[in-house]
C-alpha cells in the first residue's frame, strides 16, 4: 500500500512538471506571435509580462455586456497594462475597484469614483491607482463580486495561463482564504483573439476562466474546471513570503 502510494505522489509530481513546461512553451509561442505580428503594445517587448495587445479596449468595452458585471458592486482587477481599461470602465460606472498591487508587495488598493477628486481619468493606471487609491488592511478587503484577471493563453474550455509567477493565483487564494469569494463568483478575463488556443494541461493551483473578451468576440466557457479553494501553502517559499508580506499576515491570522 505504501508503495502504491509513493507511486501516485511520484505521478503526481511527473504531471505537475509535465504540466508546467507545457504551459512555459506556449508562453513563448504567444509571447513570439504578438511580437512578430506587431500585435503587442507598450510595453514591450511582452516577454515575461501579460501582453498588451492591440484592441485591449475593444476587449475591455465587452465586459459591460456580462451579467455579472451588471450586478456587481466591487470588482477586483488586476494592475496590468491591458486591464487598464477594465479599471478604467469600472470607475467609470461607479463601481468599486479593488486592485492587487504589483507582485502584491503592498497588498490591496480600493478606489472608489465618488472619492477621486477632479475625475478619474489618471486613477485608473498603476500610479493613478496608488496616487488616488487608499491601500487596505487585510481585514478591510471587501467581498467581490467579480474578478478580471490578465492572461498570456487561454482556452474555450477555461483553462487560463498566466505569465508564470503565480501572482493571480496567490491573490485569489488570499481572497477564498479570507472567504471573500467563493465557486459562484465569477472570472473574466480580456485578451487578443490570438491568444484563445486548444486544450492545455492544468495544475491544481490555476485559476479558470468564466468569460473571455477579445476584441472581437465574447466567450462563456461554462468551465467544469474547480476554482482553488485557498492557498496550497505547499506552494509557498520564504521568498515569496519575503515579498508579499501579505501572505503572512494570512497564514499568522489562521493560527489565532
Amino acid at each position: 500500500m505504501a508503495g502504491e502510494t509513493r507511486a501516485q505522489d511520484i505521478g503526481s509530481i511527473l504531471s505537475d512538471i509535465s504540466a508546467s513546461l507545457m504551459k512555459k512553451r506556449l508562453r513563448e509561442q504567444i509571447w513570439k506571435y504578438l511580437e512578430d505580428h506587431d500585435l503587442a503594445r507598450f510595453p514591450r517587448p511582452v516577454y515575461n509580462r501579460i501582453p498588451n495587445f492591440a484592441g485591449a479596449e475593444e476587449a475591455a468595452s465587452r465586459i459591460r455586456k456580462l451579467a455579472e458585471f451588471s450586478k456587481a458592486e466591487v470588482v477586483k482587477v488586476n494592475p496590468d497594462s491591458p486591464q487598464m481599461h477594465v479599471r478604467r470602465i469600472v470607475l467609470e460606472d461607479g463601481k468599486t475597484l479593488l486592485m492587487p498591487t504589483p507582485r502584491l508587495s503592498g497588498g490591496f488598493l480600493r478606489l472608489e469614483s465618488k472619492r477621486i477628486e477632479g475625475g478619474i481619468r489618471k486613477a485608473f493606471s498603476i500610479s493613478g491607482a496608488f496616487k488616488f487609491g487608499r491601500k487596505i488592511a487585510l481585514s478591510e478587503i471587501p467581498n467581490i463580486d467579480l474578478i478580471v484577471a490578465g492572461s498570456v493563453a487561454v482556452s474555450l474550455k477555461g483553462g487560463r495561463i498566466g505569465k508564470g509567477e503565480g501572482y493571480s493565483e496567490m491573490e485569489y487564494g488570499i481572497l477564498r482564504e479570507r472567504k471573500l469569494v467563493d465557486d459562484d463568483v465569477k472570472v473574466a478575463t480580456t485578451i487578443h483573439d490570438s491568444q484563445v488556443v486548444g486544450s492545455f494541461p492544468l495544475e491544481k493551483h490555476d485559476i479558470p476562466v468564466d468569460h473571455i473578451l477579445t476584441p472581437t468576440r465574447s466567450y462563456e466557457t461554462h468551465t467544469v474546471i474547480p476554482k482553488p479553494k485557498g492557498i496550497y501553502w505547499e506552494l509557498v517559499t520564504e521568498e515569496m513570503l519575503h515579498k508579499m508580506p501579505i501572505l503572512e499576515e494570512v497564514r499568522k491570522s489562521q493560527l489565532k
